[in-house]
Formats: C-alpha cells, structure tokens, sequence
C-alpha cells in the first residue's frame, strides 16, 4: 500500500466517523404508533425471506430468496387503511452451496419461468398490542392464491437516519400441497425480517 493511498483511506474514514458523529443514532421505540402514516418501501438492503423445511425429520433446509420488493401503506391511527403489496422473485432464491441446486429448485418446483413472481397482498391487519398484531392477506405462488395469515412481531418504530422506519419480522406456515408441491411432506414456515422506509422529511 502507497503512503498516499494509506493517507486517503485515513482521511475518507475520518471524515465518515465526523459525519455520523455528528448525527445521534436513532432510537427506535416498541410501538407501532411511532412510525407516521405515509408510504413506506421495502429496504432490500435490511430484508431477508426464509422458507424452513423439514429435512426428513432430522433438521431443516433454508432456502433464502432475495428478490424481495414491497409497498406499505400505513396509518397507525386507522388500520383498516393499511395496505401491504410484495413482490418476490422465485428466481433469486439460494439454498446449500451444492452446484445447480438453487436453479433445479427455482425451475422444477416453483416453476419460474412460468410463474416469474410470487406476491402477498393483504387483506386485513389486526393490531393486538404495541408490539404485535396479524396480518391477513392473499399469497399467490406457482400460480396458486390462498388466504394466509402472518404473526408479526415489530422490531422497533420511529425515525431513522433517511426518515420513519418500520421493522418487522413475520411469520407463517404452508401446506406444500395446496400449492402443487407433494415433494414436500410437512408445512413449510416462512419468516420474513425487513424494515418499511418511510419518505423522507420535506
């Protein structure tokens, strides 16, 4: 390494540490009433959707999708106004580091390139406490629509370093057969950890 590049790198990383000095850290809160009504986006950078299945009653097999997009149209004082719509991309999703497994996945049973999207869009959110409520909707994969329902817990609510910030994990269960896969024996369990940005201040 050059002095002259060692002396940039120092100079670059002092003057990103002055800037997030100078800006407190957020302080997220424990209630969904914290974050404001608004349109939020899914931060993809902060998202991660898992699908959990029984591996021959020994252990489970992770599967991770990482195409995950998404809208939320929240108001905390009105839930019957919440609106959630995400999309996922089957492609996207990586299992075992076996070469061609995530492909043979994605292609012979989610049946990709027939079926390029799977979404969820709600129906219905049922507040229970300030930290955790349901969410009813409608998921469509493989070019099935079932009603599910997701338990989500908040992470934490509030203003964040670009604006209001929303994070969540949820959680529910599939029959494998309703969506055409008897491959597959047992529910299968999807969680989703993501955080909603909210628009930035004016």
């Amino acid at each position: 390494m050059s002095l002259r590049f060692a002396v940039a790198a120092a100079a670059a990383a002092l003057s990103l540490a002055g800037a997030a000095g100078a800006q407190p850290m957020p302080t997220p809160e424990h209630n969904y009433k914290a974050a404001p009504a608004g349109k939020y986006q899914i931060d993809p950078h902060h998202t991660g959707l898992i699908a959990r299945i029984p591996h021959l009653g020994f252990s489970y097999s992770i599967f991770r999708f990482e195409g995950v997009q998404g809208t939320l149209d929240w108001n905390p004082a009105d839930p019957k106004a919440d609106a959630l719509n995400v999309n996922v991309d089957p492609k996207s999703i990586t299992t075992s580091p076996t070469p061609g497994f995530s492909q043979e996945i994605a292609d012979k049973f989610l049946k990709a390139a027939q079926f390029p999207t799977a979404t969820f869009i709600s129906t219905a959110f049922h507040p229970e406490s300030p930290r955790h409520g349901k969410v009813e909707g409608d998921l469509t994969l493989i070019g099935v629509t079932k009603h599910v329902v997701f338990d989500v817990d908040l992470v934490g609510a509030g203003k964040g370093f670009r604006g209001p910030v929303i994070g969540v994990t949820a959680r529910t269960e599939l029959d494998p057969k309703v969506y055409g896969l008897p491959a597959f024996m047992n529910p299968i369990e999807l969680i989703i950890d993501t955080e909603f940005d909210g628009p930035a201040p004016g």
